[in-house]
């Protein structure tokens, strides 16, 4: 089965659902999808409180202060924030206050202390504060009854100070997605132990793990297991109790001994298509258990892994999360270095990219080979060539799918 790199995303997606919404602490809330239109209960302010350290007053009490001729009033008490009185300002007096306390019934103006000796009995004042001013109103920022969120926003840092605000302590979202990691082959061993002849470190599971715990899920990163048929099978099997998706790594190619895609071949569940790309053109995507969940097996060469996981398995998670959009949005570059592309196939190139006043910049990193972690290190970007585009040369404008948070 051959397959576009358009044909099989849409045949994910078309997999995929997103996961249902709960209950969540506000914290645990960070980074998911609200499922809810959020409407205040309260107003913010919920009364009206001073704007800053200074005294409460009646403007009109200050009439012609000047910092030549201050005006004296006696201080007949103190307000802090969280604290309240049943002190009254009448006229020619004043109340000394914190920012954030309750305005005194009776004051309609907060002189900042800046403006006086910071008296405690009597303080003096050398200029005059228009009537309201340094005063924060009640409801000035949300209405008791207003909506302050919408369904489907992204919570962040902000929106979370919102729904504290508010008082809000659990919000309905979507749950961050579990995804369980496992790397297949007998020649891999755990980075840290000593390596035999023939044996290379799993750099797999980590770079998977890492990259689904990046787009924002719960991982469980099983590690290494070899090339025996039944070990993989129990494996997934028995991991399939705490997933929402499964990721594997190598032993999906074209070899004698690419047991992943052997076995779960016999389950009529998964495909094993070849996709017009590179690197990554062995890849295979289905569902598992009762539950149908997800699994991804992508190549054992660790770019051509995490190519894969930028251009399928990440948009999947973002579907999962309930997440728009669920692909990274390109933008347009320049390359500066040529390179030649293989007729037929996306491909997708290691590249460093800069943006300045024209625009981005890009420039290859290291080789194409799908073993050259070095080069992919030093990458913040992959430069997008069309099926139909053989040659690049430098100077042409390229696509440009961004990696990094920083850069995008």
């Amino acid at each position: 089965m051959r397959r576009s790199v358009d044909e099989h995303l849409e045949a994910i997606l078309g997999r995929v659902t997103a996961l249902p919404a709960f209950d969540q602490p506000l914290m645990e809330a960070l980074g998911l999808v609200l499922c809810e239109d959020v409407v205040s209960g309260l107003s913010l302010p919920g009364f009206d409180n001073s704007a800053m350290d200074g005294y409460a007053v009646q403007a009109g009490d200050l009439a012609g202060a000047t910092q030549d001729e201050p005006i004296t009033l006696p201080v007949v008490g103190e307000f802090r924030a969280g604290h309240s009185e049943p002190i009254v300002v009448t006229p020619g007096t004043c109340v000394r206050i914190m920012t954030g306390a309750q305005m005194p019934r009776g004051a309609d103006s907060v002189v900042p202390v800046e403006w006086t000796d910071g008296g405690t009995v009597n303080v003096r004042i050398a200029q005059q504060p228009a009537p309201g001013a340094s005063v924060r109103r009640a409801g000035e920022d949300v209405q008791a009854g207003e909506q302050v969120l919408d369904r489907d926003t992204v919570l962040g840092p902000r929106q979370i100070a919102v729904l504290a605000a508010v008082g809000r302590a659990r919000v309905k979202a979507r749950p961050r997605p579990r995804v369980v990691v496992v790397s297949t082959g007998a020649e891999l061993r755990e980075p840290g132990s000593r390596l035999g002849e023939g044996q290379i470190y799993d750099s797999n599971s980590y770079t998977m793990a890492a990259c689904a715990r990046n787009a924002g899920a719960v991982v469980y990163r099983v590690g290494i297991v070899d090339d025996d048929p039944k070990r993989i099978m129990d494996t997934l099997s028995d991991q399939l109790v705490r997933a929402d998706l499964v990721i594997t790594t190598g032993g999906v190619s074209m070899g004698a001994y690419d047991v992943v895609k052997e076995e779960l071949s016999k389950l009529g569940s998964v495909d094993f298509p070849q996709v017009a790309m590179q690197p990554g053109k062995p890849q295979g995507f289905g569902v598992l258990g009762e539950d149908e969940v997800p699994i991804f097996t992508l190549p054992g060469n660790p770019v051509s892994a995490y190519v894969s996981f930028e251009v399928f398995v990440r948009p999947a998670l973002r579907k999962l999360m309930g997440q728009m959009p669920y692909r990274r949005s390109p933008v347009r570059g320049v390359a500066l270095d040529g390179f030649n592309s293989p007729s037929g196939r996306r491909q997708f190139v290691r590249a460093a990219a800069t943006s300045g006043d024209e625009g981005w910049m890009a420039s290859t990193v290291g080789g194409h080979g799908s073993h050259l972690l070095g080069g992919l290190s030093r990458a913040n970007a992959l430069i997008v060539v069309p099926e139909d585009v053989t040659a690049v040369r430098a100077g042409d404008e390229v696509e440009l799918m961004l990696l990094d948070e920083e850069t995008r």
